[in-house]
C-alpha cells in the first residue's frame, strides 16, 4: 500500500499530459491591439492533475521562449510578443499575439478565432479614447463600412467572405480637426466551421439502405452539435434532426443517386450542401458536374416537377459554347484561284455509354412516375370541385392551386 502511494506522489509530469487537455489562454480587454502604457490582463484556465504531487500545482507563463516568474493563474501585462502558458503535467496552451502601438489610430480585432456563423466585431479606437470622426473601415483596400464618429463595425454573421485585412481611418480633433489617419493593417481571418458534408452508402440494412451524410465540426468550435436532413431531388425526406444516417425504404433503392443531404447547426446560421450521392465504382455521369445542388432548389414548390436530368442544381447555366480555330464563316470558305479547297477531318460519333444511358432510364423513370402522380392528384381535386359560374374574361392568368399534402420543400440556405 505504501509502494502504490509513494509511486503516486512521485509519478512525473510526462505521464499526465497525454490525459490532460491543454488550458484556455483569454484575453481582456479581448483585443490584440492597445496602446502603448496600457495593460491587459491574461487568465489561464486549465484542468489539474488528479494525481498528487509533492511539490504544488502551479501555472507557468511564456513569453515567446522565455519564462515568466509569476506562477499565478491570471497576470497584467504591457510589453508586446506572443504569451503561452501551462498547468503542471498538461501540454502549452495555444499562442496569443499581443501587440503594441504608439499610432494615433488603431484598429482592434479579438485575439480569439472567429468562426462561421459567429459575430466579428472590430473596433477603430484613438489615442486616449478620443472620438473619432468621419470614421471609415476597409477591407483589403476597399472602403466597407462609413460613420460619423466612432462606432464598431460589426458583422452579425460572419462568413469566409469576411476574411481579409482591414484597416480604418478618421479625423480627431488634437486639439482642432486633424487630416485623415489611418490605422494599421490587421489581418482577420473566419474559421470554417466544418466542411461541406458528404453523402455516403454506410451499410444494406433489413428493408433499405443507409446514408451517412459525414462532416465534423472544427475541434475548436464551441458551436452546438449538427443537425442533418436528407433530400430526393428538390423534396426533404427527412428534416433536420441529429441523427446523421437516413434509410432509404428498398422500393426506392434504385434511385439512390437522387438523394443529398445537408449539415447546420442548430440555429442554421450555417447551412451546407452535399453533393448528389455517388455510388462506389460508377464514376461521375461524362455530361454532370459533382457539385452541390444550388441553394434556390429549396424554394421550389412542393407539387412543381422535379428537375428534367440529375444535373445538379448548382449549375445554374448551360454548357458553354467552344469557338472552333480557323473555322469557316457565314459566307462560306474563301478559296484563291488555283489553289485547293481545304479537307476537313471527318469526326467519328463517340461510342455510347451503357452505363450511363441506363443510369438516365432509370432517373427519367422516376421523373415521368412524379409527373404522373401529380397530374392524377390535380384531376381528382378537379372532380371534386364544386362548379362554379365562369368568371369575367380578365388579362391576367390565373394562377395554379396547391396541391393539398405534399411534402415539405427543402429550406433555403442562408
Amino acid at each position: 500500500m505504501w509502494a502504490l502511494t509513494t509511486l503516486l506522489l512521485l509519478a512525473p509530469s510526462s505521464l499526465q499530459a497525454a490525459t490532460l487537455e491543454k488550458p484556455t489562454l483569454s484575453l481582456h480587454p479581448p483585443w490584440t491591439t492597445i496602446f502603448k502604457g496600457e495593460r491587459v490582463t491574461l487568465r489561464c484556465d486549465g484542468a489539474r492533475p488528479l494525481v498528487l504531487e509533492l511539490r504544488p500545482v502551479s501555472t507557468l507563463w511564456y513569453l515567446g521562449h522565455l519564462l515568466l516568474p509569476s506562477h499565478r493563474t491570471s497576470i497584467e501585462v504591457q510589453a508586446p510578443g506572443v504569451y503561452r502558458c501551462q498547468t503542471r503535467g498538461a501540454p502549452v496552451s495555444d499562442p496569443v499575439h499581443l501587440s503594441v502601438s504608439n499610432d494615433w489610430l488603431i484598429l482592434q480585432a479579438p485575439y480569439a478565432a472567429v468562426f462561421e456563423g459567429e459575430p466579428l466585431v472590430l473596433r477603430c479606437r484613438g489615442w486616449r479614447d478620443k472620438e473619432v470622426y468621419q470614421l471609415h473601415y476597409y477591407r483589403d483596400g476597399r472602403a466597407v463600412r462609413r460613420f460619423a464618429s466612432s462606432a464598431n463595425y460589426t458583422v452579425p454573421q460572419a462568413r469566409a467572405g469576411d476574411s481579409g485585412r482591414y484597416r480604418c481611418s478618421g479625423t480627431m480633433r488634437v486639439p482642432v480637426e486633424s487630416a485623415p489617419m489611418f490605422s494599421a493593417t490587421v489581418a482577420v481571418t473566419v474559421q470554417e466551421l466544418f466542411p461541406a458534408p458528404v453523402l455516403r452508402v454506410a451499410r444494406r440494412a433489413q428493408g433499405g439502405v443507409v446514408l451517412r451524410c459525414d462532416t465534423r465540426l472544427h475541434p475548436r468550435a464551441r458551436a452546438a452539435p449538427l443537425r442533418f436532413a436528407f433530400y430526393k431531388y428538390s423534396r426533404a425526406v427527412r428534416r433536420f434532426g441529429p441523427a446523421a444516417e437516413y434509410t432509404v425504404p428498398e422500393p426506392e433503392a434504385e434511385e439512390l443517386e437522387s438523394h443529398w443531404c445537408e449539415a447546420a447547426t442548430a440555429s442554421r446560421s450555417v447551412r451546407k450542401r452535399s453533393a448528389w450521392l455517388q455510388l462506389p465504382g460508377r464514376g461521375p455521369a461524362p455530361d454532370a458536374p459533382t457539385a452541390a445542388p444550388r441553394p434556390q432548389a429549396a424554394a421550389w414548390a412542393p407539387g412543381n416537377k422535379p428537375p428534367p436530368s440529375r444535373e445538379p442544381l448548382g449549375s445554374a447555366s448551360g454548357p458553354e459554347a467552344t469557338s472552333i480555330p480557323n473555322a469557316a464563316t457565314a459566307a462560306g470558305p474563301q478559296v484563291s484561284a488555283g489553289r485547293a479547297a481545304p479537307t476537313c477531318a471527318r469526326l467519328e460519333a463517340p461510342a455510347p455509354d451503357v452505363d450511363q444511358l441506363l443510369r438516365e432510364m432509370r432517373l427519367l423513370r422516376g421523373l415521368l412516375s412524379r409527373v404522373l402522380e401529380l397530374q392524377g392528384s390535380r384531376a381528382s381535386a378537379g372532380h371534386r370541385a364544386t362548379p362554379q359560374l365562369p368568371a369575367p374574361h380578365s388579362a391576367g392568368t390565373p394562377g395554379t392551386p396547391g396541391t393539398p399534402g405534399t411534402p415539405e420543400t427543402s429550406p433555403a440556405r442562408s
